[in-house]
């Protein structure tokens, strides 16, 4: 690979081609109405450390969240973004991809997280901090799933909720050597790793 790019350091640019590298096209997050910009940070930040890397924001009712990617700490800046103001656009969008859409829900209908296999191409429903994913939303998911809790309070805050789905989904990917990627095209890695050297 012509690695002769600008950048700043060789430590740099190899941290840099391994983030690139572990990227799992085939993993996506979608975001529904999630109101905190907090609560979105800390997911953006779970979403770069698994190699996530593209979030859907679906915001039909709250405000899209202000994303700053000025500092070079921010995850924000590694993680692309797509925005939709319409659930059947955001489905439709996905499907496209060949995406399935699993949805989180508090449903005695739903299946529990670690029953599920999260090595194929899956897109990732998590909702609004109050009310959950819309109905709209779960009516045209794949599947329906649930974090088991065992204590009296049955929630998790929205960013832990994800933060555990996603490592959950690097556990059984790493068992199943989905680490590095093996589908990014070559000339397509070449290309990111030279957008990413200039930020």
């Amino acid at each position: 690979m012509n690695l002769a790019y600008n950048f700043r350091t060789e430590a740099r640019t190899k941290k840099i081609i391994a983030a690139v590298e572990n990227r799992q096209y085939d993993l996506r997050l979608v975001l529904e109405n999630i109101h905190d910009p907090h609560n979105v940070s800390a997911i953006f930040r779970t979403c770069d450390a698994v190699g996530v890397p593209i979030v859907d924001l679906l915001y039909t009712i709250e405000n899209f969240p202000k994303l700053s990617r000025v500092s070079s700490s921010s995850a924000n800046k590694w993680v692309q973004t797509n925005k939709f103001v319409d659930v059947c656009e955001c489905v439709k969008s996905l499907k496209k991809d060949d995406f399935l859409i699993y949805a989180s829900a508090c449903d005695l209908a739903a299946d529990s997280l670690y029953s599920l296999d999260l090595t194929k191409k899956i897109a990732f429903v998590i909702g609004n901090e109050h009310r959950g994913v819309s109905e709209e939303m779960l009516s045209l998911s794949d599947k329906k799933f649930f974090i088991p809790m065992k204590g009296m309070v049955q929630s998790l805050n929205v960013s832990v909720a994800a933060a555990v789905m996603l490592y959950e989904t690097l556990r059984q990917r790493e068992l199943a050597g989905m680490y590095p990627s093996k589908n990014l095209d070559p000339v397509v890695k070449e290309n990111i790793i030279k957008e990413w050297l200039a930020k």
